[in-house]
Protein backbone atom coordinates (compact mmCIF):
# COMPACT_ATOMS: atom_id res chain seq x y z
CA UNK A 1 0.00 0.00 0.00
CA UNK A 2 1.07 3.64 -0.82
CA UNK A 3 0.52 6.21 1.94
CA UNK A 4 0.31 9.62 0.79
CA UNK A 5 1.33 12.72 2.98
CA UNK A 6 -0.39 15.81 2.67
CA UNK A 7 1.15 18.44 5.35
CA UNK A 8 -1.55 21.28 5.67
CA UNK A 9 -1.63 24.75 7.06
CA UNK A 10 -4.42 27.16 6.50
CA UNK A 11 -5.68 24.92 3.46
CA UNK A 12 -9.28 24.65 4.14
CA UNK A 13 -9.68 25.76 0.28
CA UNK A 14 -7.53 23.02 -0.85
CA UNK A 15 -8.49 19.68 1.38
CA UNK A 16 -11.51 18.39 -0.80
CA UNK A 17 -9.77 19.31 -4.15
CA UNK A 18 -6.64 17.58 -3.07
CA UNK A 19 -8.19 14.05 -1.61
CA UNK A 20 -10.84 13.50 -4.35
CA UNK A 21 -7.96 14.56 -7.25
CA UNK A 22 -5.61 11.96 -5.75
CA UNK A 23 -8.31 9.49 -4.86
CA UNK A 24 -9.21 9.37 -8.74
CA UNK A 25 -5.84 9.30 -9.56
CA UNK A 26 -4.58 6.16 -7.76
CA UNK A 27 -8.05 4.08 -7.98
CA UNK A 28 -7.92 4.40 -12.01
CA UNK A 29 -4.13 2.99 -11.80
CA UNK A 30 -5.40 0.35 -9.54
CA UNK A 31 -2.47 1.47 -6.98
CA UNK A 32 -3.67 0.54 -3.15
CA UNK A 33 -3.39 3.73 -0.90
CA UNK A 34 -4.32 5.61 1.98
CA UNK A 35 -4.19 9.50 2.10
CA UNK A 36 -2.81 10.97 5.61
CA UNK A 37 -3.49 14.51 5.99
CA UNK A 38 -1.46 16.47 8.79
CA UNK A 39 -3.31 19.68 9.63
CA UNK A 40 0.12 21.87 11.10
CA UNK A 41 -1.84 23.69 13.78
CA UNK A 42 -4.12 25.76 11.34
CA UNK A 43 -6.33 28.68 12.37
CA UNK A 44 -8.58 28.45 9.42
CA UNK A 45 -11.51 25.30 8.89
CA UNK A 46 -8.54 22.86 7.84
CA UNK A 47 -9.53 20.76 10.33
CA UNK A 48 -13.00 20.71 9.78
CA UNK A 49 -12.48 19.59 5.77
CA UNK A 50 -10.06 17.09 6.75
CA UNK A 51 -12.86 15.37 9.18
CA UNK A 52 -15.51 15.90 6.34
CA UNK A 53 -13.29 14.34 3.69
CA UNK A 54 -12.57 11.43 6.12
CA UNK A 55 -15.81 10.47 6.96
CA UNK A 56 -17.19 9.60 3.82
CA UNK A 57 -13.73 7.87 2.78
CA UNK A 58 -12.24 5.39 5.22
CA UNK A 59 -8.76 5.46 3.00
CA UNK A 60 -8.33 9.04 4.18
CA UNK A 61 -7.48 9.63 7.61
CA UNK A 62 -5.91 13.04 8.96
CA UNK A 63 -3.94 14.14 12.35
CA UNK A 64 -4.31 17.71 13.76
CA UNK A 65 -0.97 19.04 15.90
CA UNK A 66 -2.13 20.99 19.22
CA UNK A 67 -0.08 23.77 17.58
CA UNK A 68 1.74 25.00 14.50
CA UNK A 69 5.07 23.08 14.62
CA UNK A 70 6.53 23.73 11.01
CA UNK A 71 6.22 22.12 7.97
CA UNK A 72 9.22 19.70 8.87
CA UNK A 73 7.92 18.97 11.56
CA UNK A 74 4.11 17.92 9.64
CA UNK A 75 6.25 15.80 7.30
CA UNK A 76 7.67 13.85 10.15
CA UNK A 77 4.92 13.20 11.53
CA UNK A 78 3.07 12.04 8.22
CA UNK A 79 5.94 9.71 7.54
CA UNK A 80 5.75 7.94 11.56
CA UNK A 81 1.82 7.59 11.59
CA UNK A 82 2.40 6.28 7.55
CA UNK A 83 1.01 1.89 7.45
CA UNK A 84 2.03 1.80 3.77
CA UNK A 85 4.94 0.07 2.45
CA UNK A 86 6.01 3.30 1.05
CA UNK A 87 4.97 6.51 1.59
CA UNK A 88 4.84 10.21 -0.86
CA UNK A 89 5.41 13.11 0.30
CA UNK A 90 3.43 16.23 -1.52
CA UNK A 91 1.88 19.57 -0.84
CA UNK A 92 -1.93 19.86 -0.34
CA UNK A 93 -1.97 22.84 -2.72
CA UNK A 94 -1.37 20.38 -5.74
CA UNK A 95 1.49 22.77 -7.07
CA UNK A 96 3.65 18.79 -7.01
CA UNK A 97 1.62 17.28 -9.64
CA UNK A 98 -0.66 14.35 -8.03
CA UNK A 99 -0.68 12.45 -11.83
CA UNK A 100 3.30 11.79 -11.38
CA UNK A 101 2.52 9.80 -7.70
CA UNK A 102 1.91 7.08 -10.50
CA UNK A 103 5.12 7.45 -12.27
CA UNK A 104 7.37 7.58 -8.71
CA UNK A 105 4.99 3.98 -7.61
CA UNK A 106 6.31 2.17 -11.26
CA UNK A 107 9.69 2.97 -10.41
CA UNK A 108 9.46 1.90 -7.10
CA UNK A 109 7.47 -1.31 -8.13
CA UNK A 110 11.03 -1.52 -10.19
CA UNK A 111 13.15 -2.16 -6.77
CA UNK A 112 14.14 1.65 -6.41
CA UNK A 113 13.89 3.00 -3.06
CA UNK A 114 13.56 6.58 -2.77
CA UNK A 115 12.26 8.88 -5.75
CA UNK A 116 12.75 12.64 -5.86
CA UNK A 117 11.19 14.53 -7.42
CA UNK A 118 12.92 17.14 -9.79
CA UNK A 119 11.80 20.49 -10.62
CA UNK A 120 12.16 21.42 -14.25
CA UNK A 121 10.78 24.21 -13.95
CA UNK A 122 9.93 26.70 -10.76
CA UNK A 123 6.91 28.09 -12.18
CA UNK A 124 5.88 31.68 -11.25
CA UNK A 125 7.95 33.74 -8.85
CA UNK A 126 9.50 36.70 -8.79
CA UNK A 127 13.28 37.74 -9.89
CA UNK A 128 14.10 38.05 -6.18
CA UNK A 129 12.57 34.58 -5.00
CA UNK A 130 14.41 33.13 -7.48
CA UNK A 131 17.16 34.28 -6.49
CA UNK A 132 16.98 33.80 -2.70
CA UNK A 133 16.21 29.90 -4.09
CA UNK A 134 19.34 29.29 -5.89
CA UNK A 135 21.79 30.76 -3.38
CA UNK A 136 20.38 28.65 -0.71
CA UNK A 137 20.32 25.48 -2.64
CA UNK A 138 23.83 26.14 -3.68
CA UNK A 139 24.90 26.83 -0.18
CA UNK A 140 23.27 23.75 1.10
CA UNK A 141 24.72 21.56 -1.69
CA UNK A 142 28.44 22.84 -0.99
CA UNK A 143 27.64 22.27 2.76
CA UNK A 144 26.09 18.75 2.33
CA UNK A 145 27.94 17.35 -0.30
CA UNK A 146 24.56 16.48 -2.19
CA UNK A 147 23.42 18.18 -5.54
CA UNK A 148 20.16 19.57 -4.18
CA UNK A 149 19.69 22.24 -6.82
CA UNK A 150 16.11 21.83 -8.10
CA UNK A 151 15.25 19.34 -5.35
CA UNK A 152 11.63 19.23 -3.24
CA UNK A 153 9.62 17.89 -0.72
CA UNK A 154 7.91 15.73 -3.14
CA UNK A 155 9.65 12.42 -3.37
CA UNK A 156 8.48 9.05 -2.95
CA UNK A 157 10.29 6.61 0.47
CA UNK A 158 10.54 3.23 0.65
CA UNK A 159 9.44 1.57 4.04
CA UNK A 160 13.38 0.72 4.54
CA UNK A 161 14.41 4.55 3.84
CA UNK A 162 11.21 5.68 6.20
CA UNK A 163 12.22 3.90 9.29
CA UNK A 164 15.70 5.29 8.58
CA UNK A 165 14.41 8.83 8.60
CA UNK A 166 12.10 7.99 11.58
CA UNK A 167 14.64 6.79 13.67
CA UNK A 168 16.89 10.52 13.27
CA UNK A 169 16.18 11.97 16.72
CA UNK A 170 16.98 15.77 16.23
CA UNK A 171 14.21 17.84 16.84
CA UNK A 172 15.57 20.17 13.60
CA UNK A 173 15.12 18.18 10.88
CA UNK A 174 15.38 18.71 7.22
CA UNK A 175 13.84 16.20 5.28
CA UNK A 176 15.18 17.15 1.55
CA UNK A 177 19.05 16.30 3.06
CA UNK A 178 17.89 13.46 5.27
CA UNK A 179 16.27 11.87 2.14
CA UNK A 180 19.44 12.23 0.27
CA UNK A 181 21.74 11.61 3.28
CA UNK A 182 19.96 7.81 4.00
CA UNK A 183 20.98 7.02 0.56
CA UNK A 184 19.19 3.85 -1.13
CA UNK A 185 18.91 2.99 -4.65
CA UNK A 186 17.49 6.51 -6.13
CA UNK A 187 15.71 7.45 -9.03
CA UNK A 188 14.49 10.40 -10.41
CA UNK A 189 11.12 11.70 -11.41
CA UNK A 190 10.73 15.48 -13.79
CA UNK A 191 7.90 17.76 -13.02
CA UNK A 192 6.90 21.14 -13.49
CA UNK A 193 5.17 23.74 -10.71
CA UNK A 194 1.90 23.66 -11.08
CA UNK A 195 -0.09 27.05 -10.46
CA UNK A 196 -2.57 27.16 -7.05
CA UNK A 197 -6.12 26.21 -7.75
CA UNK A 198 -7.38 27.96 -4.92
CA UNK A 199 -5.54 29.95 -1.74
CA UNK A 200 -2.45 31.86 -1.45
CA UNK A 201 1.17 30.53 -0.51
CA UNK A 202 1.99 30.62 3.44
CA UNK A 203 5.68 31.67 2.84
CA UNK A 204 6.58 35.10 3.50
CA UNK A 205 10.18 36.41 2.22
CA UNK A 206 11.21 36.44 6.10
CA UNK A 207 9.74 32.90 6.72
CA UNK A 208 11.73 31.59 3.82
CA UNK A 209 15.19 33.33 5.12
CA UNK A 210 14.11 31.81 8.69
CA UNK A 211 13.68 28.57 6.32
CA UNK A 212 17.18 28.46 5.35
CA UNK A 213 19.05 29.61 8.04
CA UNK A 214 17.17 27.07 9.99
CA UNK A 215 18.26 23.95 7.64
CA UNK A 216 21.77 25.08 6.81
CA UNK A 217 22.54 25.33 10.56
CA UNK A 218 20.23 22.24 10.94
CA UNK A 219 22.41 19.91 8.42
CA UNK A 220 25.95 21.38 8.16
CA UNK A 221 28.29 22.76 10.14
CA UNK A 222 29.60 24.70 7.63
CA UNK A 223 29.00 28.25 8.85
CA UNK A 224 31.17 27.20 11.90
CA UNK A 225 33.95 27.14 9.32
CA UNK A 226 33.64 30.47 8.59
CA UNK A 227 34.85 31.41 12.42
CA UNK A 228 38.00 30.30 11.12
CA UNK A 229 38.44 31.70 7.57
CA UNK A 230 37.41 34.79 8.91
CA UNK A 231 40.36 34.34 12.07
CA UNK A 232 42.73 33.81 9.35
CA UNK A 233 41.66 37.09 6.69
CA UNK A 234 41.83 39.21 10.09
CA UNK A 235 45.16 37.97 10.43
CA UNK A 236 46.16 38.67 6.83
CA UNK A 237 44.95 42.05 6.98
CA UNK A 238 47.06 42.50 10.38
CA UNK A 239 49.96 41.23 9.16
CA UNK A 240 49.97 43.01 6.18
CA UNK A 241 49.30 46.64 8.12
CA UNK A 242 52.01 45.59 10.32
CA UNK A 243 54.88 45.21 7.66
CA UNK A 244 53.20 48.66 6.35
CA UNK A 245 54.11 49.96 9.60
CA UNK A 246 57.52 48.34 9.75
CA UNK A 247 58.39 49.54 6.31
CA UNK A 248 57.36 53.17 6.88
CA UNK A 249 59.09 53.43 10.17
CA UNK A 250 62.39 52.27 9.03
CA UNK A 251 61.89 54.40 6.32
CA UNK A 252 61.61 57.25 8.40
CA UNK A 253 58.23 58.61 7.25
CA UNK A 254 55.59 59.82 9.59
CA UNK A 255 52.74 57.13 9.57
CA UNK A 256 49.28 58.94 10.20
CA UNK A 257 47.86 55.86 12.15
CA UNK A 258 45.10 56.68 14.00
CA UNK A 259 42.50 56.36 10.81
CA UNK A 260 44.59 52.82 10.03
CA UNK A 261 43.97 51.82 13.54
CA UNK A 262 40.32 52.89 13.57
CA UNK A 263 39.27 51.05 10.94
CA UNK A 264 41.58 47.79 11.74
CA UNK A 265 39.30 48.05 15.22
CA UNK A 266 35.67 48.19 13.31
CA UNK A 267 37.15 45.78 11.36
CA UNK A 268 38.22 42.80 13.74
CA UNK A 269 35.78 43.63 16.23
CA UNK A 270 32.53 43.31 13.58
CA UNK A 271 34.50 39.67 12.72
CA UNK A 272 34.53 38.91 16.58
CA UNK A 273 30.78 39.99 16.88
CA UNK A 274 29.73 37.67 13.93
CA UNK A 275 31.48 34.82 14.92
CA UNK A 276 30.24 35.03 18.84
CA UNK A 277 26.58 35.30 17.35
CA UNK A 278 27.42 32.05 14.89
CA UNK A 279 28.41 30.47 17.36
CA UNK A 280 25.76 31.16 20.09
CA UNK A 281 22.97 30.53 17.77
CA UNK A 282 24.86 26.81 17.53
CA UNK A 283 25.08 26.96 21.43
CA UNK A 284 21.34 27.70 21.59
CA UNK A 285 20.87 24.47 18.73
CA UNK A 286 22.35 21.87 21.21
CA UNK A 287 20.08 23.36 24.12
CA UNK A 288 17.23 23.14 21.96
CA UNK A 289 18.14 19.58 21.30
CA UNK A 290 19.05 18.44 25.14
CA UNK A 291 16.13 19.87 26.36
CA UNK A 292 14.55 16.63 24.28
CA UNK A 293 11.05 17.86 24.11
CA UNK A 294 9.34 16.17 20.75
CA UNK A 295 9.15 17.34 17.62
CA UNK A 296 5.04 17.88 17.47
CA UNK A 297 2.15 17.07 19.72
CA UNK A 298 -0.97 15.08 17.93
CA UNK A 299 -3.67 16.55 19.19
CA UNK A 300 -6.50 14.83 17.46
CA UNK A 301 -6.47 12.01 14.61
CA UNK A 302 -9.40 10.68 12.50
CA UNK A 303 -10.36 8.00 9.94
CA UNK A 304 -13.10 6.30 8.80
CA UNK A 305 -13.49 3.24 11.58
CA UNK A 306 -13.54 5.65 14.53
CA UNK A 307 -16.74 7.01 15.37
CA UNK A 308 -15.41 9.94 17.32
CA UNK A 309 -11.28 11.62 17.68
CA UNK A 310 -9.15 10.17 20.27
Amino acid sequence: MLTVILPAYNEEAMIGTAGTTISEILSREQIPFEILFVDDGSKDRTWIEIESLVSNNPDIRGISFSRNFGKEAAVAAGLAESRGECAVVLDCDLQHPPEKIVEMYRLWQQGYEVIEGVKSSRGKESGMHAFAAKAFYGLISAASGFDMENTSDFKLLDRKAIDAIVSMKEKYAFFRAQSSWVGFRTATVTYDVQERVAGESKWSTVGLIKYAINNITTFSTAPMQMVTVCGVLVFIVSLVSSIVALVQKIGGKALGGFTTVILLEGFIGSIIMISLGLIGFYIARIYEELKGRPKYIIARHASKEKDRDE
